[in-house]
């Protein structure tokens, strides 16, 4: 599940380095036709790569919370199985404890 988990990020920041280069074509080209300044192409994609970088950390934190509280489920679950069948064990030590009967007679 970690792998997947991992495979997906890399395929997000992929995605995100695509598109930054994407950006950066977009505003050259821009720059190159003169519908927009240099400087002014330079604090667009300032603001873009900032929104990028807060809408990455809440994924980030949302994906984190949620794996937290999956990991806490599955952990809790783990408990509840492990305690029970440490009772079984118990009770299967205990009759094994026990001296043979014949007939239902101590």
């Amino acid at each position: 599940m970690i792998d997947v988990i991992k495979k997906t990020l890399l395929a997000g920041v992929g995605a995100a380095v695509v598109t930054k280069e994407k950006i950066e074509d977009s505003l050259d080209e821009l720059v190159r036709k003169g519908k927009l300044s240099a400087a002014d192409a330079k604090i667009v994609a300032e603001k873009i790569a900032d929104q990028g970088k807060r809408e990455f950390e809440a994924a980030s934190d949302g994906l984190s919370a949620k794996l937290k509280d999956l990991f806490n489920r599955t952990e809790d679950d783990t408990r509840v199985r492990l305690a029970a069948l440490e009772e079984r064990v118990r009770i299967l030590e205990t009759r094994l404890a026990e001296p043979p009967t014949r007939n239902g007679e101590p």
